[in-house]
């Protein structure tokens, strides 16, 4: 997260204690706390009414983009219930012992990782079905793509666990106890570990987006070339644009901590606003790219949502043993 209730990595030099964030009136946290619920949970729901699609079709389940598509759904609304709960907690300035935090900003962490790793995935599939169609089948097998979702939940687990580790070997046990509120730097103590974790953080960013930036590349040569459907390639272009948009909104809180300990130094409520604003824009926004770029884009998803929105499922149904004869 860019705030501080869970924060992915705060800069080297920040030295705000937790409860120097409550500087702001009772109204204005009550009111920017009733925001956060109204962004929140309305891409909550949206994110489960699609997952409930793409469970309640077979034909979904049998298809690699659409598996993908589902586990960045169930990744965001994990990670929108975590990182709420944690606001939550941060603005009722509910203190727990740092034991009992490191397990939820492990999971938010993990979760939040699987995100930019499974939009890289999609892109990496859009590839090979546009660029190597003959192959794709073959390639893109629902077995693999399991395997592929368990590989980046492996990957996306390594990072906090080895923060975990670094924590309790540099650490004296009485940190463990002490009451703070629940955010990531509780598990960064030292000045060299954060540092190493902003390094890591972004050498992972450019390897994602070089990734990407090569299956772009790659469909664009290819669609000039004429060697595959063009209207294909265009969505492939599109979608893949897409993807890159919401890599740089999920990755870009990167940076937040290092801006917000500049304002800080300057004003506390201009401080608390901007790292509001952050929150909603790197955190909630940009899981809602999600749905935009394979729920309501795709019109075989579009339309089978709206068939379970309206309450049809025969006509589901029947779209099944179309699909399957």
């Amino acid at each position: 997260m860019c705030t501080a209730e869970c924060n992915s990595s705060q800069p080297a030099n920040s030295s705000v204690h937790p409860l120097q964030l409550a500087g702001s009136s009772l109204q204005r946290t009550s009111l920017k706390l009733a925001v956060i619920q109204m962004f929140v949970w309305p891409f909550f729901l949206i994110n489960l009414l699609m997952l409930f699609t793409f469970y309640r079709k077979q034909a979904f389940r049998t298809e690699t983009r659409y598996i993908l598509f589902a586990h960045t759904l169930l990744t965001d609304v994990i990670f929108l219930l975590l990182t709420d709960f944690a606001v939550i907690l941060s603005y009722s300035l509910f203190l727990m012992p740092v034991s009992f935090c490191i397990p939820l900003c492990i999971l938010i962490e993990v979760v939040n990782t699987c995100t930019p790793l499974t939009i890289t995935a999609m892109c990496v599939e859009r590839y090979v079905a546009i660029c190597m169609p003959l192959r794709h089948s073959a390639i893109s097998t629902t077995s693999r793509t399991i395997n592929v979702i368990l590989i980046i939940w492996i990957i996306s687990s390594i990072k906090p666990f080895v923060d975990v580790i670094i924590l309790f070997r540099t650490a004296p046990e009485q940190y463990f106890i002490e009451p703070t509120l629940c955010f990531y730097e509780v598990m960064t103590p030292e000045h060299w570990h954060r540092v190493m974790r902003g390094i890591l953080y972004i050498i992972t960013f450019i390897i994602i987006l070089l990734t990407e930036s090569v299956c772009y590349l790659m469909i664009m040569i290819a669609a000039h070339a004429a060697s595959v459907d063009r209207k294909s390639a265009g969505k492939g272009l599109r979608t893949i644009s897409l993807h890159m948009i919401q890599l740089i909104l999920c990755t870009s809180e990167i940076v937040c901590p290092y801006i917000e300990a500049l304002i800080i130094e300057v004003d506390i409520e201009l401080y608390l606003s901007v790292r509001f604003f952050n929150f909603i824009t790197f955190n909630v926004i940009a899981r809602a790219v999600t749905p935009l770029v394979y729920g309501l884009r795709d019109e075989k998803f579009y339309a089978a949502m709206l068939c379970n929105i309206r309450c049809r499922p025969n006509h589901i149904s029947s779209e099944n043993r179309d699909s399957n004869s």
